[in-house]
């Protein structure tokens, strides 16, 4: 279903630029204006030139970022700041970490990936499923920057069954007693490691092992698509021509569903606009919700969140729940779906997740408007959302328990797309590792 392709990755060669933790940098779409302006600043040969380019006074259709970034990756290669590997590979990766909002002295968890191309599939294929819908804009700007450089530099993360481990065990008996290629501590403390796999027979096990196998994509849904407009349009310009080009591939770290390294953190929603007092809340949502109510003193705040927290999680183990806060109200509230209100067994996938539930039953119902709903703010971090509301920069918290990996698996094997905002995989590969420079 899935066909990788071993492929000449490019790599820095940190004889000529130095440090690699000077080089690489997170994701494009994580990275804000400030943290744009400081990577570009921090290495004259940061893959931030590449990837998001600075834009300046005066571009224009024939001299802007997208051909700026061109003509760096040519400079780049030439002066041997990056170099192709000589053989066909695939690329071992491992990220060790600590998890988000993890209690002081958690043990560390580590993924484990592999950085491959793998052949363009259309999305409704039955071979590669998107979770999520995209917008035009990123696309627009993902496809300038591909049709410049005909290059990939950073992976899709997808995701792929494979109960038994065979395909990283494989792996992972390549590179035993190997020391790492790459080994270094980014940023955020979190430790990298890649291992460069060319034995033949190994890549040949590798591809066969997941050619039945197909891939759902966590993080990389407006890259993926871009890739299959830029494919279309080279296709167009060389009169569709036979046989595999490098067009026909992409960038991708493939990571299986049931490794325990990953992490998939939920998207709480804060409220900006007023919403009614406790009161009318309760008897807006008591018939569809058992509320549990936690309430609290200056004193005892700190100690009745971790109760509430921790009951949320714990009871939305196996019911749906959420987490209330309220601007000015010295209580949090549990609110558990009553069972006339659960989704059927029949359910569509998309409809039984929490997020579609909590937006359905509890946003609808006090963010009615759409004004209301397009003022939300989201974040990852539970504290921070109660915070925002104690502090008053939201007026409500509508906290949710994470989505799961095989709820993302059903909904996309279905046809059906993620609810806006309803997963955030971790944690995400760098950028600048490796590439995939197609010519």
């Amino acid at each position: 279903m899935s066909t990788i392709i071993p492929f000449h990755g490019v790599r820095y060669d940190t004889t000529v630029v130095g440090d690699i933790t000077q080089v690489v940098a997170p994701p494009y779409d994580i990275i804000d204006a400030a943290g744009q302006k400081a990577l570009h600043d921090r290495h004259q040969q940061n893959i931030i030139r590449l990837e998001l380019g600075l834009d300046q006074t005066g571009d224009g259709p024939t001299q802007n970022r997208y051909t700026r970034a061109a003509s760096t990756l040519r400079d780049w290669l030439k002066s041997g700041a990056l170099k192709r590997d000589t053989e066909p590979t695939l690329y071992y990766h491992t990220i060790e970490y600590t998890a988000p909002y993890a209690p002081p002295g958690s043990p560390t968890k580590t993924l484990t990936g592999i950085l491959t191309t793998v052949k363009l599939e259309a999305l409704d294929s039955g071979h590669i499923y998107p979770h999520e819908n995209t917008r035009s804009a990123a696309k627009t700007d993902r496809l300038n920057l591909l049709k410049s450089c005909h290059a990939n530099f950073s992976p899709i993360w997808s995701l792929y069954s494979d109960p038994r481990g065979a395909v990283m065990g494989l792996l992972e008996g390549a590179v035993k007693g190997k020391p790492a290629q790459v080994d270094f501590r980014d940023d955020v403390g979190f430790r990298q490691q890649l291992w460069a796999v060319t034995d033949p027979s190994v890549l040949k096990q590798a591809i066969e092992t997941l050619r039945s196998t197909p891939l759902f994509i966590a993080d990389g849904h407006h890259r993926y698509e871009t890739a299959l407009n830029y494919q279309k349009l080279r296709r167009q310009e060389a009169g569709s021509p036979a046989g595999q080009q490098s067009y026909d591939s992409v960038l991708m770290l493939l990571t299986a569903l049931e490794d325990p390294g990953l992490t998939v953190l939920p998207t709480h929603r804060v409220t900006t606009t007023p919403l009614p007092p406790y009161d009318h809340v309760q008897s807006l949502l008591s018939a569809t919700f058992d509320l549990q109510e936690f309430p609290f003193t200056a004193a005892t705040q700190v100690a009745t969140r971790a109760k509430f927290i921790e009951a949320m999680r714990s009871t939305g183990q196996t019911i749906p729940v959420f987490g209330l806060a309220l601007k000015g109200d010295h209580r949090y509230v549990a609110l558990s779906l009553k069972p006339a209100h659960r989704p059927s067994a029949q359910a569509s996938p998309r409809a039984k997740l929490d997020v579609s539930l909590l937006q359905q039953l509890v946003v609808a119902t006090l963010c009615p408007t759409q004004q209301e709903q397009e003022a939300i703010l989201y974040t990852k971090d539970d504290h921070e959302a109660l915070d925002w509301v104690a502090k008053g920069t939201g007026t409500g918290a509508f906290l949710l328990n994470a989505t799961k990996v095989n709820e993302v698996q059903a909904v996309a094997t279905a046809g059906e797309r993620m609810p806006h905002k309803s997963t955030y995989f971790f944690p995400k590969p760098l950028t600048g590792l490796v590439m995939n420079v197609m010519e």
